[in-house]
């Protein structure tokens, strides 16, 4: 009778014990999954706020047309973005184009002091400050869930549960990790 007792206890622990981790995983998933929505939201607004600032330069900046494509085409190919690996690259692309415009913009004193285009960049500024805090979110949401699905005995129930890893936010290209070279000469 003690050993069907305890038998029955031991099933009963390791059956919550599997239901508590396995809780706690969709829990992760669930965060993992509002982290990359986050994302998507603030890169929806970058990608909204994009073709208004370009309108707002284009008849000033008729000689760098060609920066202006680069910026319209880059923030076209990021819209089609799929996963965070995927969006990682483009994005990467849109950020060096409009790092390239604001650049170009400040050669042109009659749009520093447009108060249009000085609110443009200022959202886009703080987009991208948003973009970078929600990576950040992401990544360590992405982090505590993978390593749950990989640690004994949350890989158990990870493998009956279906809880695939998640990908990380990441910069894939050696060159955008380089540390950009300013001369003040």
């Amino acid at each position: 009778m003690i050993s069907v007792l305890v038998t029955f206890a031991i099933v009963v622990g390791l059956a919550l014990s599997a239901i508590g981790i396995y809780n706690r995983l969709v829990r992760l998933r669930n965060q993992v999954q509002n982290g990359w929505r986050q994302i998507d939201v603030q890169l929806k607004r970058r990608h909204d706020l994009i073709p208004n600032l370009v309108s707002t330069v284009r008849g000033a900046m008729d000689f760098e047309r060609d920066t202006l494509e680069a910026v319209v085409s880059a923030r076209n190919r990021a819209t089609t973005a799929t996963g965070p690996a995927d969006a990682a690259v483009k994005e990467s692309e849109v950020s060096q184009t409009l790092g390239r415009l604001f650049a170009v913009v400040e050669n042109y004193p009659q749009l520093t002091a447009n108060q249009s285009v000085s609110g443009l960049q200022e959202e886009l500024t703080t987009t991208e400050n948003e973009v970078s805090f929600a990576r950040q979110f992401y990544n360590d949401v992405v982090t505590k869930y993978n390593t749950a699905t990989q640690v004994i005995p949350g890989n158990l129930v990870a493998g009956f549960g279906n809880f695939p890893q998640a990908e990380l936010f990441e910069i894939k290209k050696e060159d955008e990790r380089a540390l950009p070279k300013v001369d003040l000469a």
